[in-house]
């Protein structure tokens, strides 16, 4: 049974500081004072190891598809490939708990509430670990049903259970790197997470090259590769956490789940998690159509743009998370100025990344193609086709997003939800069936992309603009009520 009576009876002491409701001082060392002080430089500090950690991992799991595809053969890659949609599937709820944990801990940093701090981060850190087990028992338990449940070819299942099954005993460590990477992102500390994910992907790697070069393991070897760096980069997290020795310190004998941090956590990270899910399921659809063309150059000219699409969308994202946390941290300070600077600093951000990345990638297709099908014209042909369709227009996902951060921040994130469920997975899935009906063509299918990224980002800045004023007024009311004196008697 969990229990928090020791963080409430340290929690007490602390209460009685907080009616002037004093800004919270950054410490010197991985932390980010974000409630004052200039805000672009600061916001480029949090962003730049964000956008390189989300760049390391692409180029992690790259490695394993390589190492894989050479040195196991087509039916391992195909085995390993097949189960990334299901993963993501089962994964995705889970880690927007993680969005939740962020913008909780964030929130009562900026309004310096010492012991919700300290509740959250302990509360975080045990449901990081909760969901990891729910996840690991579910993936193993049910990993040949979901793959038969999910068409996975008949002559890959067997392969494709073992690293099913193999991957989600790696749950537990998952889970916990993420919600351990959100609570130090809370307080700005980007970097650690990037240094822990680099030495954990280089093991993995190596492990790479050992398990199937040199044990000939196959699809064991890359899962068991690939859970061994996961729970290397979950120890570095929870020993930083332990040793730190400011509000994010984590005492392992208090883990515990407070009903009311779960409930706050649970409002940004349900929603959050749904959005996840949603966005996979459309682009399910729009995978099953691209299917339909029987071609494998247009499937694999498709698969291979949206692999170097990639790399554009994990540098934008970077400034999805900055805007989440800095509006986090502002809001729950009543610095409301300083949220929408961050909105238009992040915005001007990843506009500028998108549209240079974007048309960098599409100017340069056919040498970056020419990397995944080397002399194949036809399927290097179907790269520049999507490239110019999605990537030239990506700065409108990146937008997007940014307002999706901004919007969680002040605490709204079910409309977000709905907005993307109507803007993004509705309106792609009525364009498949009825303007690509009529226009049979891949073109029609990409063209859906940015299509649906501006209905949505218009809907979110209206939305924005629209509770803008009633959410600043609700927060600076309370600030005010908090700032009044005791009186005693």
């Amino acid at each position: 049974m969990f229990s928090m009576q020791k963080l409430r009876a340290q929690g007490a002491a602390s209460q009685q500081t907080q009616s002037g409701q004093a800004k919270p001082k950054a410490k010197p060392g991985y932390s980010i004072d974000m409630v004052s002080g200039p805000l672009a430089g600061k916001l480029l500090v949090f962003a730049l190891p964000l956008m390189l950690s989300s760049l390391l991992q692409l180029l992690f799991n790259a490695a394993d598809v390589v190492v894989v595809g050479r040195f196991a053969g087509k039916e391992a890659l195909a085995a390993v490939g097949s189960t990334s949609s299901l993963i993501n599937l089962l994964v995705n709820l889970f880690v927007g708990f993680s969005v939740g944990s962020n913008v909780t801990v964030a929130r009562d940093l900026g309004a310096g509430r010492e012991d919700d701090v300290r509740r959250s981060v302990h509360t975080a850190i045990t449901l990081s670990l909760v969901s990891g087990l729910l996840l690991m028992v579910l993936g193993t338990t049910l990993a040949h049903q979901l793959l038969i449940w999910t068409s996975s070819p008949a002559d890959v299942i067997g392969l494709a259970t073992i690293y099913l099954r193999i991957y989600f005993c790696g749950m537990p460590a998952n889970m916990l790197y993420n919600f351990g990477a959100a609570i130090l992102r809370a307080q700005g500390d980007t970097r650690r997470p990037l240094y822990f994910l680099a030495i954990a992907g280089v093991t993995n790697v190596a492990l790479n090259l050992v398990f199937v070069i040199v044990l000939h393991m196959s699809v064991a070897g890359v899962a068991l590769a690939t859970i061994i760096s996961q729970y290397i980069s979950a120890a570095l997290v929870l020993l930083c956490l332990v040793r730190d020795q400011g509000l994010l310190h984590l005492e392992l004998k208090n883990l515990g789940l407070d009903k009311r941090v779960v409930r706050r956590i649970l409002q940004v990270g349900l929603p959050a998690g749904f959005q996840g899910i949603l966005f996979s399921l459309s682009n399910v659809v729009i995978q099953s159509s691209i299917n339909s063309f029987n071609s494998t150059a247009i499937v694999a000219g498709s698969s291979a743009s949206s692999n170097i699409e990639g790399f554009v969308y994990a540098a934008m994202n970077a400034f999805y998370q900055t805007t989440l946390t800095f509006a986090s941290q502002n809001y729950g300070a009543g610095e409301c100025r300083r949220v929408d600077r961050t909105l238009l600093l992040c915005q001007g951000y990843v506009l500028a990344t998108g549209l240079v990345l974007g048309n960098l990638v599409a100017h340069f297709g056919h040498a970056l193609a020419s990397i995944y099908a080397p002399g194949e014209e036809e399927v290097i042909a179907q790269v520049i086709i999507r490239l110019g369709y999605v990537c030239r227009l990506y700065f409108l996902c990146g937008v997007m997003d940014t307002m999706v951060g901004v919007l969680r921040g002040l605490g709204y994130s079910v409309v977000p939800m709905v907005v993307s469920m109507v803007g993004v997975c509705g309106v792609r899935l009525l364009w498949v069936a009825t303007v690509f009906q009529i226009y049979r063509m891949p073109e029609v299918l990409y063209l859906s992309y940015p299509v649906t990224w501006t209905i949505t980002a218009a809907i979110h800045i209206l939305f924005f603009l629209f509770i803008r004023k009633h959410a600043y007024a609700k927060v600076k009311g309370i600030h005010a009520i908090n700032s009044q004196p005791q009186t005693e008697g």
